[in-house]
């Protein structure tokens, strides 16, 4: 992990003194602030992905429920991806204007509203409950890894390592346990998606007492949120990490929505075939908790982004020769892969920015680019498909994506800050 005087790359920061910020100085938290503030960053990570990734095991009931067609219920799915490219530029505004804790409140209100707007039985209020779910966690997205910039200098790998892990970990529960507690409770489809509400819900009220004096704002530092982080869209490493968020969404994101079809049409079950995605996914919670952890330990950040990279290149390359006999030797490999993966992703925004204010900017950044790229993955991957009748072409584009992946990573990983300017 680069040590605390990296150097500066792509320009000089100016000299002129800093314009005043919405995040006041203070002591980096200690001791048992420090814990809180931490179950706190788990709570919130933990709430970025369930609701959401509940729909994808009830799209069939909802479909036939609802009557929507299948483009529509793509579209539902491919919705908030589209949320997190498009918002994440204003997130770093809102946490300016009125500080990182109030507007990481302010997301979780959002994600209830949202998960108790779809109890409406209506189409427009599911689709306008996603945009609100949406807009919060990329509100969320981009400020958390800010905050672990902040208040976790010393401790961002664990930090970030711990975070990852509860976004897999978010999506790994809703998709194991959505239909089941469905069929346990007997509810409608609109009752259980409002069912994850509740974990945001908890987490607000776990996350109110940071929402302290921290967050206090005055009014310079207000109109300080008028004037971002400039230069940064013209620095190479800023695009390199942009680029490596974005390669590896693209990734995941084409991946999960094609693999259990991949493997049903190898002649898997359809129960064997979603378990395998589940599977997946509960070995990314380790590879995305131990890739921040033993960056700098033991291996290079660009080296550990090349070894994710050949572990989900050895993952697709198996579904190429034996997708059903060595099924859970591939899913192994893509969730641990996979996993590392965007833990390095965030790692990297949090790394190569030399203070909070540029996590934020070069969070936004990454996040923008990054998940709109990879709001395109299931959609091209589909289409691929459809042209060329089978799979053994879309699986060959994803490995083929590895290669500037890699590359990507290797420039992503150097120990380097950013060289925006105030």
């Amino acid at each position: 992990m680069p040590d605390p005087g990296s150097a500066v790359a792509d320009g000089p920061i100016s000299t002129a003194p800093p314009r005043p910020t919405a995040e006041p100085p203070a002591t980096v938290p200690t001791g048992r602030r420090a814990l809180y503030l931490g179950l706190g960053v788990v709570l919130l990570a933990l709430n970025l992905r369930p609701a959401l990734v509940a729909v994808s095991p009830l799209a069939g009931t909802i479909r036939d429920d609802s009557g929507m067609s299948a483009a529509a219920t793509s579209l539902l799915t491919a919705l908030p991806l589209l949320c997190f490219g498009l918002l994440a530029p204003v997130a770093p505004r809102l946490g300016r204007r009125l500080g990182m804790e109030r507007s990481l409140l302010g997301t979780m209100a959002l994600i209830g509203a949202g998960t108790a707007l779809r109890l409406v039985d209506s189409v427009v209020a599911l689709f306008a409950g996603t945009v609100v779910i949406g807009a919060g966690i990329a509100v969320a997205n981009v400020l958390l890894p800010g905050l672990i910039k902040r208040d976790f200098p010393d401790r961002a790998g664990l930090m970030t390592g711990l975070y990852s892990m509860s976004l897999f970990g978010g999506a790994a529960l809703a998709a194991g346990v959505t239909v089941p507690v469905q069929r346990a409770a007997g509810l409608s489809w609109q009752a259980t998606l409002a069912c994850w509400g509740g974990l945001a819900v908890v987490a607000l009220v776990c996350w109110l007492p940071q929402t302290g004096a921290r967050s206090r704002v005055s009014a310079g530092a207000a109109g300080a949120a008028a004037h971002p982080v400039r230069g940064l869209w013209r620095s190479p490493l800023a695009w390199q990490v942009t680029g490596y968020m974005g390669l590896q969404s693209l990734s995941y994101y084409a991946a999960a929505a094609w693999l259990p079809t991949v493997l049903k049409d190898a002649g898997m079950s359809a129960g064997d075939a979603g378990w395998m995605l589940s599977y997946s996914s509960l070995l990314g919670i380790a590879g995305s908790f131990l890739a921040p952890v033993i960056v700098g330990r033991r291996l290079r950040a660009g080296t550990l982004a090349a070894v994710s990279a050949l572990l989900c290149a050895a993952g697709f390359a198996g579904l190429l020769a034996a997708p059903v006999g060595g099924a859970y030797a591939w899913m192994t490999l893509l969730g641990l892969g996979q996993g590392g993966a965007i833990s390095l992703a965030l790692l990297f925004i949090v790394e190569r920015a030399p203070d909070a204010r540029h996590t934020a900017q070069l969070s936004s950044m990454a996040q923008c680019f990054g998940y709109i790229l990879a709001a395109t993955g299931p959609a091209v991957l589909g289409a691929v498909h459809d042209a060329t009748g089978g799979w053994t072409v879309p699986i060959t584009v994803l490995l083929v994506l590895l290669v500037p992946q890699i590359v990507a990573g290797f420039g992503a990983g150097r120990p380097l800050h950013v060289g925006g300017r105030e």
